[in-house]
């Protein structure tokens, strides 16, 4: 058995993982990388990367069905095998970076083992026995299969097996209408296959129902089949002609099925109890220093069981290397973390959504709105369907809500506002270049203010008495 003595241990090569890696080893910290999978972790294979390249596939198909500009619209030829072969093209455009060799080039030493503890300072991995000053757990998380009756027996796929498909499915049915979910629907029928979606409660019920709306109108009008407050009861079937069967007793049948309700934490494997580290269905129980029960062992991304995004993982790791190499106190925030789903159109989120802001702020709140039917790029392109919400309390932004085109990107502005507590007069002062989609989010700022200005009789009086009084 080999041992190794290091400064720091990251169990996991994610996001989260890979994002402190990086950081901790050319800041000088002797630093040791578990990973029994893949590099690169989910993002890169199963989630984020290959989820982005397939609905860009299915947005090319869509272009070229919607007519307008003079321009008529034709069926596309699908070749889905071919838009996979993208997919595939992309991770491994990416892999570079994400790879053992970069990482080992920079002095991390890296095992591609599966780590279990053995102590609360001690890890195994193979062969390996790694004791070290500090551990960070992240391992990221799996999608959650929910025990189904008749699930076990029924061929189905995940995150993780479905952007391996080769042969195009005629009717796949999704049950989950969350983002993950949404997306993957949208792609698929711009693809070419028939969708049923299946959603116990409300799909994209975590977002603002507003806008939410405005997504599953548009999806549905091209031909995806929504199902919204039917929970998936029993499954049977065979890959061809599986069947989805609801509480209420009503039947979907279609080729494929898809399972997309949720994710779950890696911890399975960790032998945390041997290491005094405890756990709760999410995750492994953290404060906002991101410090598990046992204070050698930090736990970031996904398994820390908050908000599970890409861009938080790598947030959680500039927390924790703050902490663990330079010993200074630092804390996990949220209320400046955005999100996106990535549909047409996209759907954008920062800080509080309307029915948050007036729960926690009441008769303090002001929620300004301005609709993409307003702004020339949109009326230019044709993207008009979309509109922007900011909630703001004392003259700051506490939360803003987009739906439209480039939703993802025009959300960017108030993560920054939120995150350095700017108030909307910076906003307002900015200049946006014209004609531009961004012009979106001065015009929300400009209508904040313009009530002040416009409607207020004493800046009314006050300009006539200058005007009397100019020479």
């Amino acid at each position: 058995m080999n041992r190794i003595k290091t400064d720091l241990c990251i169990i996991g090569a994610g996001s989260a993982g890979l994002s402190l890696a990086a950081g901790a080893v050319q800041m000088g910290a002797t630093t040791v990388l578990v990973e029994g999978h893949k590099m690169g972790g989910d993002c890169l294979n199963y989630g984020c990367v290959p989820s982005k390249a397939l609905l860009a596939a299915g947005k090319k198909a869509q272009a070229m069905r919607d007519a307008g500009f003079g321009v008529t619209g034709v069926e596309p030829t699908v070749d889905y095998a071919a838009a996979k072969d993208h997919v595939a093209k992309v991770i491994a455009t990416i892999a570079p970076h994400d790879s053992e060799e970069r990482f080992e080039g920079l002095g991390v030493n890296v095992i591609r083992e599966y780590g279990e503890f053995i102590s609360e300072t001690e890890l195994r991995a193979g062969d390996t026995v790694i004791e070290a000053r500090r551990f960070v757990i992240a391992t990221g998380s799996s999608p959650f299969v929910p025990p189904i009756p008749g699930i076990e027996g029924v061929p189905h796929h995940t995150n993780e097996t479905i952007f391996d498909l080769r042969e195009k499915p005629e009717h796949l049915i999704i049950i989950g209408g969350g983002p993950i979910g949404m997306e993957m629907a949208q792609a698929h029928r711009r693809l070419g296959c028939k969708v049923t979606v299946i959603e116990g409660a409300k799909a994209l019920g975590n977002d603002d129902p507003e806008l939410a709306a405005v997504i599953l109108e548009n999806i549905r009008a091209e031909g995806v089949e929504v199902v919204e407050g039917q929970q998936a009861a029993k499954i049977s079937g065979a890959e061809g002609a599986i069947t989805v069967e609801t509480a209420d007793g009503t039947v979907f049948t279609g080729t494929h099925l898809l399972m997309a309700v949720g994710r779950k934490p890696n911890i399975d494997r960790l032998k945390l109890s041997a290491a005094g580290v405890e756990t709760t269905r999410a995750g492994v129980s953290v404060g906002a220093d991101m410090r598990s029960t046992n204070r050698r062992i930090y736990a970031i991304g996904d398994v820390a069981g908050g908000l599970q995004f890409t861009h938080v993982a790598g947030y959680h790791a500039g927390v924790v290397i703050r902490s663990i190499l330079l010993a200074l106190p630092a804390k996990a925030r949220t209320d400046h973390v955005p999100w996106v789903t990535y549909t047409d159109p996209e759907l954008a989120q920062v800080g509080l959504t309307e029915a948050q802001a007036r729960e926690k702020h009441g008769d303090k709140l002001t929620v300004v709105r301005f609709d993409y039917s307003g702004n020339d790029r949109a009326i230019a392109t044709g993207k008009t369907v979309g509109l922007i919400k900011v909630m703001i309390v004392k003259g700051k932004p506490v939360g803003a809500s987009i739906v439209g085109a480039e939703a993802g990107e025009l959300i960017g502005i108030w993560a920054l506002a939120i995150a350095n507590g700017l108030k909307m007069s910076a906003i307002a002062n900015m200049i946006a270049p014209y004609p531009t989609l961004g012009e979106v989010n001065k015009r929300a700022a400009g209508a904040y203010f313009s009530p002040k200005l416009f409607d207020n009789p004493w800046v009314k009086r006050a300009v006539r008495i200058v005007q009397k009084v100019l020479p």
